[in-house]
């Protein structure tokens, strides 16, 4: 168990670099205008960020222990498809949310 004066320090450090980062964007930045070349880098954070947040969920879920359920990659796959050719985002989530809750009481 961690002593409680160093959880207090690691807490307080983490708070203090979170409101550090933030500060620095939102504070020093936020109302000046941004290049042009940043702007356009920016526009690829959700296209980095999402897959990274989701392929480990897809490939590895908790629900399953970590083992590879098919069910969960088609219903991501359908969930890919729909928003890449309909380029709308609640239907593509309904579609993936539907195919995975029908696979899942189907297959079990």
């Amino acid at each position: 168990m961690i002593d409680t004066g160093t959880l207090w320090i690691v807490i307080v450090g983490l708070g203090l670099g979170s409101f550090g980062m933030r500060f620095l964007f939102l504070g020093l930045v936020g109302d000046r205008e941004m290049p042009p070349w940043v702007l356009r880098h920016l526009r690829y954070t959700a296209v980095a960020v999402l897959p990274a947040l989701i392929a480990p969920l897809v490939i590895w879920p908790r629900g399953t222990g970590g083992e590879f359920e098919p069910v969960r990659f088609v219903a991501a796959l359908v969930t890919f498809a729909v928003g890449y050719w309909s380029k709308n985002v609640p239907a593509a989530m309904l579609t993936g949310a539907a195919v995975l809750g029908l696979g899942l009481g189907f297959l079990g």
